[in-house]
């Protein structure tokens, strides 16, 4: 049986990375095999990509270009991380996906048929089965990204985390309406409250979606009788 893929999306300081540890360790306890991964990066070569990307680096060859390397970025991590995982049952749990290309590129002003045809190329099919939006608002996201504490990737704010607010209201927006567009897919939770309340609801929409493969999940890691 092939493996779920649940992606994580939200503007900054929406708290995505401390909610997947949170399912994962859930689902760990369900006897579910889970990969936590994140993008861009997630595999050998898009981790270089995201270097590049976050750093700033490739800010000044225009955002068509930074959108190909998101999408080049992407290609490399399904075949080589999400596919394989799936493929042998596992549970993906994603930090971003190709939503936020939709939001981000699409937002700093890349054609959105030009995102899609991007997509659907690196996409190759491997869409979520699941999409958890937390929604937080920006004013509150961004007072996250200032006080945090953890080790930072870069020296600083990365690429995205420096625009204005404007720019972030207009980005949870957009997010917004992919929402209202897939609801079968996108699952909005409030991000705005405590982060053990965010949890909760997280946990509750798993369960609702997935309650029957996790309970079939769960029976295959149990011990089987000999007849």
């Amino acid at each position: 049986m092939s493996g779920i893929f649940i992606s994580f999306e939200g503007g900054e300081g929406a708290g995505k990375s401390t909610q997947i540890q949170r399912l994962r360790d859930k689902l760990a306890s369900k006897g579910i095999e889970t990969i936590v991964t994140r993008e861009p990066g997630g595999s050998q070569g898009a981790e270089l990509v995201r270097e590049v990307l976050l750093s700033g680096a490739a800010k000044k060859y225009g955002v068509t270009a930074e959108a190909i390397l998101f999408a080049a970025a992407r290609a490399d991590h399904i075949d080589t991380l999400i596919k394989p995982a799936l493929q042998d049952g596992k549970w993906v749990l994603c930090d971003r996906f190709a939503d936020s290309s939709r939001v981000y590129q699409g937002e700093s002003g890349v054609p959105s048929q030009t995102v899609e045809a991007l997509q659907q190329v690196a996409i190759a099919g491997h869409n979520p089965d699941m999409t958890l939006l937390i929604n937080v608002t920006p004013e509150v996201g961004l007072t996250r990204v200032s006080k945090r504490t953890a080790p930072v990737e870069f020296d600083g704010p990365d690429r995205f985390e420096t625009d204005t607010l404007e720019t972030h209201r207009r980005r949870q927006k957009i997010f917004l309406e992919l929402a209202d567009k897939e609801p079968e897919r996108i699952v909005v939770i409030d991000g705005d409250q405590p982060q053990d309340n965010v949890t909760d609801d997280i946990w509750q929409a798993v369960q609702r979606r997935f309650a029957s493969v996790m309970e079939n999940s769960t029976t295959d890691q149990l011990p089987h009788e000999k007849g």
